[in-house]
């Protein structure tokens, strides 16, 4: 039997996430982000979202031109080689408008670990001896934040220790990444919501297990009895997840392997025209107001997308230019 009720629309799942949530994503720089999901969180206004990500990209810098983000963790934002850093998280920094934190990737998907094994915290010893682990970079402490009063913020940064089982030196505890919302972006989710991602699947399934609840925005929902018949290509069982959207193209402009490519030309456009907010306000104006997702899609136009579609038997895109040497 299935269970419908978790399907709901774009709209529907932005209004779950709150002012104030504490939120994650699925994917990897710009590969499989919820950015259809995002677009809609703009529109709707969202204000004072805390993002914790192992690594973020594209879809973060949308959020954070547009002023929804009060709080960001993680290593690193960029678009890769389309504008490798995020210039709109810079200016926002410079200009003291954003609180960020900065862990090592590692350390950042250790957090996420901790979190989906239900334990406080994970011990390593990755960036020992380095400048990220300098208490004058505490910035949530210098915020305040770590004051106890929201229980998903950890009191601490960092704890240090001894190995007592090995004598094997020094050890950093690094706090669990503890989320409200996890939104994951995939090629496929059934009826009740099994997950299977085609490819990379990265933190995924920590990200989904560290949050209360998980969206899944997939290109397609599917029957579970085609999930069942190879089980083994599922990557998140259906009761580790709580909506499922259908939303084709919804990772665009990043790619979704096997569906489409990454949209290198967006990507680059847009990295160029918001390293001012002026910039980033006439992008938001073009691209996400006044649109929902199918106006958005209409707006890129079917020659557009269909030279980013995915061949079926490379998983890629024949039709993108690539670099030539």
């Amino acid at each position: 039997m299935t269970d419908r009720s978790k399907q709901i629309t774009l709209s529907e799942a932005a209004e779950i996430i709150k002012d104030g949530t504490i939120l994650s994503f699925s994917g990897f720089t710009i590969w499989r982000r919820p950015c259809a999901l995002v677009y809609e969180l703009i529109r709707q206004k969202r204000r004072h979202l805390h993002l914790i990500e192992v690594n973020s990209g594209p879809h973060s810098e949308f959020l954070i031109g547009a002023g929804c983000v009060d709080v960001w963790e993680s290593c690193w934002i960029g678009h890769e080689l389309y504008g490798k850093y995020g210039a709109n998280l810079a200016r926002k920094v410079r200009q003291k408008e954003i609180v960020y934190e900065d862990y090592s990737h590692a350390e950042m998907a250790f957090r996420f670990q901790a979190a989906a094994s239900g334990m406080p915290f994970m011990a390593t010893q990755t960036s020992l001896g380095t400048d990220i682990h300098n208490p004058e970079y505490d910035m949530l402490a210098r915020a305040g934040l770590r004051n106890g009063k929201n229980p998903k913020i950890p009191r601490k940064k960092y704890e240090f220790v001894d190995d007592p089982f090995f004598g094997d030196g020094r050890q950093t505890l690094v706090p669990a990444a503890k989320v409200d919302v996890s939104v994951l972006a995939v090629q496929q989710v059934g009826e009740e919501g099994t997950v299977r991602i085609a490819g990379q699947f990265f933190t995924d399934p920590e990200v989904c297990r560290a949050a209360d609840i998980t969206i899944v925005v997939a290109e397609e929902i599917v029957p579970e009895d085609y999930l069942r018949r190879e089980s083994h290509l599922n990557k998140i069982p259906s009761f580790q997840v709580d909506y499922v959207v259908e939303g084709p193209w919804g990772a665009h402009p990043t790619g979704m392997f096997g569906f489409y490519d990454v949209d290198g030309e967006f990507l680059r456009n847009f990295y160029m025209q918001t390293r001012s907010q002026e910039g980033f306000n006439e992008f938001a104006k073009e691209w996400i107001f006044g649109l929902n997702h199918d106006g958005y899609l209409n707006k890129l136009g079917v020659p557009r997308l269909a030279r980013l579609k995915a061949n079926t038997a490379l998983h890629y895109s024949t039709r993108v230019e690539r670099g030539k040497k």
